[in-house]
């Protein structure tokens, strides 16, 4: 249990949060959300104790734990990989350490067999003869091969790494599990099994996170962070989402009967004020119209940007061919003897285990990277559009954000592209930022900028949903759903895998594809049936 009382978090001259009251309670699981920029990482920080509040307090219940998960993935190289896990529980782990320690010692004292003994019963108390079996089971259910448990951290990927840190923030059952972006470099199996465990576990959870399955899934209340406030919410994103519209749309609709009220009432009294038979009436009715107030409709800091994908030339029938794409990298197979056609309206997902493997596929589609053996047909007709999930060597420019988009657009008229861009939530001074300072979001908005100002009719988008907040999700999503020529994509978001993708494609281990014809949620199905 969590009690936030009259809490304020102020940097500088900016109120960052304001009067915030709130309670979070065990067998819960409660999902942060608000626009990029709102607190929410801030928030969880302000939870954990790693920032003071400026005015107010934060309180946990007596004896209760905390566990969040880590950010750095490079906090723990010199650890092996089964500790960095148990020390989720850092008191059993300090007593592990000690423990050790103590029998390696030659000599004991009196003293010494005490404070032993004290240390035994500590550890049996904290379950510790359990603690490596339950570190090794949470690292297999994440999917870390058993012969990675006792590697050092450092030889092992930041993917992996990723993994890790989520196991310690699982271990040991804390009271309260504090969860940042957790399905950030998850594979599909993994966050599927994250989201059982979260489901089953009867503790306090708070998460912050840009996936609306997942919210969706785990979530049984969400805390809406806007303009500083906290509004709480029983039900999953979806239900907020939906409450939030009909509240809005209760109050327009109730104004405007009271808007209706009152010119009513107000021509009544411009009528008969002066009417001494009608005066009582008159007055009745200005004390009545002083009564009537209308809903203060303040509208929400989220911004959705328009995310609209036009064909300048339709394609003909001939889209894309590969035939036998073999691609080796250090001596490893990552495409071997890949082939596919893509058919008019196909909206194919990329699945792999090896997220290395469907870059190095798109690179090679577009010709960025070159390939061993293999052919690339495309139509005579296609001019594809590709979104990389890089993009840092098109920002290293002095340009601003309309210079910027100007290489790419030959457009005179710079009210036409300040109202694009505008569109793409630059709006005012903003369009004036030099590029080479943009956050990740403010970059990737660019990128889908260029692209819809080069109205390409073929899509490659490798993880779009990178550094956008759920407003700009939702939009691409509803962009893609309603783009008329054919994507091939990949993303760890499952709702944008559900909506667009008509058909899978899933890059095996050795380099070979599985190629299914069906819906993504088809697919898991029938993956799920075949374990």
């Amino acid at each position: 249990m969590i009690q936030v009382s009259n809490v304020s978090l102020k940097f500088g001259k900016r109120t960052l949060f304001e009067d915030v009251n709130i309670k979070f309670t065990n067998g819960n699981c409660y999902g942060l959300i608000g626009a990029n920029g709102s607190g929410k990482s801030t928030f969880l920080q302000l939870l954990s104790g790693e920032l003071e509040t400026t005015t107010g307090e934060i309180t946990i219940g007596k004896n209760e734990r905390i566990s969040i998960l880590k950010q750095d993935h490079f906090e723990y190289d010199e650890y092996r990989v089964i500790d960095v896990v148990m020390m989720g529980n850092q008191k059993l782990y300090s007593i592990m350490e000690e423990k050790n320690k103590m029998y390696e010692q030659t000599e004991f004292t009196e003293e010494d067999g005490m404070r032993l003994a004290n240390l035994e019963a500590e550890f049996m108390e904290l379950d510790g003869w359990n603690a490596e079996p339950d570190a090794a089971l949470l690292l297999h259910n994440l999917g870390i091969a058993e012969e990675d448990h006792y590697k050092m951290m450092k030889e092992l990927s930041v993917k992996l790494r990723v993994k890790i840190l989520l196991a310690q923030a699982l271990f040991g059952n804390p009271d309260i599990l504090l969860l940042d972006e957790p399905t950030n470099s998850l594979d599909i199996d993994a966050i599927r099994w994250l989201e059982e465990f979260l489901i089953g576990f009867n503790n306090t959870v708070i998460i912050v996170s840009h996936d609306r399955h997942f919210l969706n899934k785990v979530c049984t209340h969400i805390v809406d962070i806007d303009y500083g406030k906290m509004k709480l919410y029983i039900g999953n994103y979806d239900f907020w989402y939906e409450s939030s519209e009909l509240l809005q749309k209760q109050m327009r609709e109730s104004n405007k009967k009271k808007e209706e009220k009152i010119k009513e009432l107000q021509a009544f009294i411009a009528r008969f004020s002066a009417n001494a038979s009608k005066s009582k009436q008159a007055t009745s009715r200005k004390k009545m119209l002083e009564k009537i107030q209308l809903d203060e409709i303040i509208p929400s800091s989220r911004k959705y940007p328009y995310i609209d994908f036009k064909i300048e030339k339709p394609a003909g029938k001939e889209i894309l061919k590969v035939e036998n794409l073999t691609k080796i990298v250090d001596g490893k197979k990552v495409l071997d003897k890949v082939s596919f056609t893509v058919l008019k309206g196909d909206k194919i997902c990329f699945l792999a285990s090896d997220d290395m493997a469907k870059t190095i596929l798109f690179n090679i589609l577009i010709g960025k990277e070159k390939y061993d053996k293999g052919k690339i047909e495309w139509g005579k007709t296609i001019v594809p559009g590709y979104l990389p999930q890089d993009n840092t060597g098109y920002f290293e420019s002095d340009k601003n954000i309309m210079e910027w988009i100007g290489q790419f657009y030959d457009i005179k008229d710079e009210t036409i592209l300040r109202g694009f861009l505008g569109r793409m939530l630059f709006s005012g001074e903003d369009v004036f930022k030099k590029v080479n300072v943009l956050s990740g979001g403010e970059k990737a908005r660019c990128m889908l900028s260029k692209m819809m100002l080069e109205q390409p009719n073929f899509l490659i988008l490798d993880e779009p949903t990178n550094h956008l907040d759920l407003e700009a999700i939702t939009s691409l999503n509803k962009g893609l759903c309603n783009f008329s020529g054919e994507i091939l994509f990949t993303t760890r978001d499952y709702e944008l895998n559900s909506t667009v993708a008509n058909r899978v494609i899933e890059i095996n281990e050795d380099g070979t594809i599985t190629d299914r014809a069906v819906p993504y949620e088809e697919y898991l199905e029938k993956k799920k049936m075949n374990k």
